[in-house]
């Protein structure tokens, strides 16, 4: 009993930090691009689509592993992408009152998180196979690596962009901002460098494990 007990916490820890690192939903799976190209322009734009999709993947999750076992086989998509709906909306609504400037600069790419992968995927794999305790460890882990790699792409992008990280001058007048950066291109050049990155700090860890 004892041996169980003293195993369970690393195994629940280990939930919920494999979507930091090992299985970040951006870097590591390159799910959610849409939304990660499109609104990274600024570190503010990326935080606040990360925390949206934060909460709608941990409470859809919830729900979705409470009701697994009342959901027929036949219409657990359906009802899912229905569930999903709902918080998004929620979402929508409390963006709109809590900064309807915040709510104009992301546009379209809140009400697209319905259709997230990185949502549904995961109520599909995990979610409906787990129980609700799990299901929000893993989303909330989802969550906070899809807003880390979000922050990333967008203090990169502002800083380069505009010379500015939430809105802060850093160089001064003089500098001259790469107005690419603010572009789709300067998204993408953003998360190839990003994805470099991850890939030879990876490397280098295997690597280390291998000379040990």
């Amino acid at each position: 009993m004892s041996d169980t007990s003293l195993a369970s916490p690393p195994m629940e820890t280990d939930v919920f930090v494999k979507g930091l690192w090992r299985e970040n939903p951006v870097i590591v799976q390159v799910l959610g691009m849409c939304p990660a190209l499109a609104v990274t322009n600024s570190a503010v734009n990326g935080i606040a689509m990360g925390l949206a999709t934060t909460f709608v993947l941990a409470m859809s999750s919830t729900l979705v592993s409470s009701i697994r076992h009342w959901v027929p086989k036949q219409v657990r998509i359906a009802t899912f992408i229905l569930v999903i709906a709902t918080f998004v909306t929620i979402v929508e609504f409390l963006m709109q009152a809590i900064s309807l400037a915040l709510y104009r600069n992301l546009g379209a790419f809140v009400a697209l998180i319905v259709v997230n992968c990185l949502i549904l995927g995961r109520a599909e794999a995990f979610a409906s196979k787990n129980t609700p305790g799990k299901a929000v460890l893993d989303a909330l882990g989802m969550g906070a690596g899809f807003t880390f790699a979000l922050l990333c792409l967008g203090s990169v992008r502002e800083i380069l962009g505009s010379g500015s990280l939430f809105g802060v001058s850093l160089f001064g007048a003089g500098f001259q901002p790469w107005s690419i950066m603010l572009l789709p291109g300067g998204g993408f050049f953003t998360l190839a460098g990003w994805l470099l990155l991850f890939a030879h700090l990876k490397e280098r860890r295997r690597a280390r494990e291998v000379d040990s």
